[in-house]
Order: C-alpha cells, then structure tokens, then sequence
C-alpha cells in the first residue's frame, strides 16, 4: 500500500534517544561523530568504562575515518556534553558522559524492546489536530518532528494519527510547542473517490522495503557469525552497522496493528536477525577492542565488556538501572 510519503528516510533519521545532551544527528551514512557514539557505547557503557583516545583513533580508522577527522569528532562529542575526558601525564582517555550514557541506556531499552510488545488494538485511533503560527517555522518543525517519534503520521498537513492512546507524558511534550486538540475516534469506513483510511498516512511499502534491505545484507551473513568466521576488526565494523542500521527502525515503523499491515510482515524477521548478529559478534569484538587497546601501548581495563540484546532490554548502564551481568 502506498500513501503520503510519511515514513522519516533511513539516513535522515536523528538519534532516537530522548534529547537529554546533544546526541549527533544521523547524516547520509555515519558521520564520524555517529560512529564514534555507537562504537563507544558498544564497549564501555555496561562498565561505564574509559577508553584510551588512541584507541578510538585506531578503531575509528579501521572504517575508514582519517586520524584528523576523528579526534575532530572526539573534541566535538566532548564540547556537545557526550563525552567527558582525562589524562594522565601524555595519555588521554575518553567516556561517555553519566548524562549521555544514562540517555543511551535508554534508548538501547527502547531498542531491545521493540517489535516484541503485545499486538493489542481497540479499533480507535487517536487524531491530533495541531495549530501554530505561521511566523513560528521551528517550532513547528519540532513538534512534527516530535509525533513522528511518537508513532504518528500526518494524514492532512494539521491532522496527525496514531493507532495507540496518547499517554500524559506524550501530552504534555506536545503541547510545549504548539496547540493541539487530541481524539480517540474510530474510522468510519465511508469508501469515496474523496475519503483516505488513516492507514494510507504511512508508505508501508517503503517501510517494508526497509527492514527487506537489512534483512538480504546481515541474513547472508549469520552462518559466518555462528561459525566464529567474523573476527577482529570485521566484527568490530560488522556489530557497528548492524546496530548503527537496526536501530532506526522504531522511528520508522511505528508499529502499527497487525491486522492492518500485509501479511508476511518482515519486522520479526529482521528482529530475529538482528539478535543474532549483535548477539553473535559480541566476544570477537570486544576481543578486537582489546587488541587495539594493547597495540596503542595501552593495557585494557577489566570494566570494557560488550553487551547482549537482553541486557540491553534490562539496561544497560549500572547508574540508571540494575546493573547487567558483564562479558568477558
């Protein structure tokens, strides 16, 4: 089914961690900032664990990113709150900040989780019906932005729509840029050469074509990973993407009822893929991290430990939540 263009493109999609500190936006590809927060997470944040800034120079060059262009993204991240620094005689290290681990813990939770919420629906949608001046662009902008975040999808340019209840929370972030007036209305199925169905506000196509595009790159890939074929710096990069890809996802499939997607929907597939990945590349990377971390002169501390999905879903970062068991 096609629609509105209404689905946010993979490579335009901002960070879909709450804006606690000033997280890098997604550009076309990964941006070296991008990368660096990813990369970092990947391996510091269950131990809220430093790492040597030589060694995020060296694994920042194995995709690619000049010496230059990396301790930019390394200043910039700092001055943006992201990380924090510190040095010991000629040495430097780096980690992310509590505010920005604390903010990607979370958004890790929200990652892990997603896809596997109940499929409950009442028949109801929530219709929100926005208004702000003319002459206030940016906040319009953002607050379109916001209940695109949040699941819905502009079926006229003022009227929004959700098959999920609008929660107080999400309420009253709306309101803080503009006036809006919320429904919980049901469809009512009039068919006319004039009338649109509230599902027709999202391209479930280019959805779909979506998740088809991760899952015939990293599927291929999953007997290499079980084998243990995927080692050094490839499972440093191959655990990067797959992460750095999948976890657009909750801001382009707003995880509409099932009864109203085609059949064979491909978001549990591209989950199931996704945890074996992640999952399965979790000790060959850290193992590689190590590496690097021995090859700059350094000695790799014994708080840098990777994560699996399910620790994700529990939380991953000890000063938010429960702290996880760590790998080793």
């Amino acid at each position: 089914m096609t629609g509105a263009r209404a689905v946010v493109e993979p490579f335009d999609a901002e960070e879909i961690f709450p804006d606690v500190v000033r997280l890098p936006r997604r550009q076309r590809g990964s941006s070296p900032q991008g990368l660096a927060v990813t990369l970092i997470a990947d391996c510091t944040l269950s131990g809220h664990a430093w790492l040597p800034t030589a060694a995020i120079v060296a694994l920042l060059g194995e995709f690619g990113v000049t010496a230059a262009a990396a301790r930019a993204a390394i200043s910039g991240l700092t001055k943006r709150g992201v990380l924090e620094g510190h040095k010991a005689g000629r040495r430097s290290s780096h980690r992310l900040t509590g505010a920005a681990a604390v903010n990607l813990s979370l958004g890790g939770t929200s990652i892990a989780a997603f896809g596997t919420e109940r499929d409950r629906w009442d028949g109801l949608w929530t219709v929100v019906v926005f208004t702000v001046p003319k002459e206030e662009k940016a906040e319009r902008s953002v607050l379109r932005t916001e209940l695109r975040w949040r699941g819905f999808a502009p079926l006229y340019d003022g009227v929004w729509v959700s098959p999920h209840p609008l929660t107080e929370e999400t309420h009253a972030e709306l309101v803080s840029h503009g006036t809006i007036t919320a429904f919980r209305a049901e469809h009512l199925p009039h068919r006319s050469w004039s009338t649109r169905d509230p599902i027709e506000a999202w391209d479930l196509d280019e959805i779909a074509a979506a998740y088809d595009t991760f899952i015939r790159h990293w599927e291929p890939v999953l007997p290499r990973v079980e084998a243990g074929r995927i080692t050094g710096a490839a499972a440093v990069r191959a655990r990067t993407a797959v992460m750095d890809t999948y976890r657009r996802f909750p801001a382009l499939d707003p995880l509409l009822p099932q009864g109203l997607l085609p059949s064979a929907w491909p978001r549990s597939r591209a989950r199931t893929v996704f945890l074996a990945a992640y999952d399965g590349l979790a000790d060959p990377a850290l193992d590689h991290v190590r590496a690097v971390i021995s090859r700059v002169g350094e000695v790799p501390r014994p708080e840098l430990a990777t994560h699996t999905v399910a620790e994700m879903a529990a939380g991953v970062y000890p000063g938010i939540l429960s702290p996880t068991s760590a790998r080793h």
